[in-house]
């Protein structure tokens, strides 16, 4: 059984994130036909064809994106380990956008990775909704922004995809608030992916409800399913203790899949480039552990 070693990975994740190989090329300071190579010989170790190539671009196949996942944790753990004896001198200050819940969630562990890898960046996090981070980005008054979207959204949010995850219906350990009719939920604005997904869905499927409470924080979404006011369309890995899926349970509509994506300027500075692939690493490590 071959391995793949950490050159293979670097230069299979730059054909992805590119989306050609010539793009790819130039990142990983090599020439076309040794990429080529490099994806053939990675093909040949998997025993799978990795890219589904045309004229211009390629896409993943089920097995590249498999190996892209493997790739992006492997280059994670190699990034931590080289900063635990080489730190990062790169200086500034970042300016990213993220939303409340993932920086309840995520915030955390990325400032911690950060000042370990590259302690002389300075991260200034501006916590919006998404419409905000992309109207910010395109004033130029954010350098990174962590968007959320469904799959409906990727032309009007295309980005890096960070994280993908399940949506569910959370509601309170013992309580009752899913058996009520008409069903009471919580959730935020007309742009979140969340209420889309959640509401569309009970719409579709013809289940009364009504709106219980509206907040643009997690931690409020959160209150109310908790006190068994409300039932709630969040991420699989915001569900706490107290808290459980009701999907089944209730018989409500099986939510889709969320994403949050990397979106970045144009000519990015040291510090705000670094920081992206800071980002990178975070959530290659958070899909593994998921």
């Amino acid at each position: 059984m071959q391995s793949l070693d950490l050159d293979l990975l670097r230069t299979f994740v730059a054909i992805a994130e590119t989306g050609n190989f010539s793009s790819a090329a130039k990142a990983v300071l090599r020439t076309p036909s040794a990429v080529s190579m490099q994806v053939k010989k990675m093909e040949d170790a998997v025993g799978h064809p990795l890219f589904l190539r045309d004229s211009r671009t390629v896409a993943l196949t089920d097995e590249g994106a498999i190996v892209l996942a493997h790739a992006r944790r492997m280059l994670a753990m190699d990034l931590d380990f080289m900063a635990e004896f080489h730190p990062n001198d790169v200086q500034g200050e970042v300016r990213l956008g993220i939303h409340d819940d993932v920086a309840e969630r995520f915030l955390p562990d990325i400032l911690r990775r950060l000042d370990r890898t590259h302690p002389g960046v300075v991260l200034n996090a501006v916590v919006t909704e998404s419409e905000n981070m992309l109207e910010h980005l395109a004033k130029g008054k954010l350098d990174l922004a962590l968007v959320a979207r469904l799959d409906a959204q990727k032309k009007e949010r295309p980005g890096e995809v960070m994280l993908r995850e399940r949506l569910v219906w959370a509601g309170s350990i013992g309580g009752i608030a899913h058996e009520l009719d008409p069903i009471p939920v919580t959730v935020w604005d007309k742009s979140c992916p969340w209420r889309i997904a959640g509401l569309e869905g009970l719409k579709a499927q013809g289940r009364p409800f009504r709106i219980a409470l509206e907040s643009g924080h997690l931690s409020g979404q959160t209150a109310a399913v908790k006190a068994d006011l409300a039932v709630a369309p969040i991420p699989r890995s915001a569900l706490s203790e107290d808290m459980i899926d009701v999907t089944e349970l209730a018989g409500l509509p099986p939510l889709c899949a969320y994403e949050l994506v990397l979106v970045t300027q144009d000519n990015l500075q040291d510090a705000a480039l670094a920081t992206a692939e800071h980002l990178r690493a975070c959530f290659a490590t958070e899909s593994m552990a998921a």
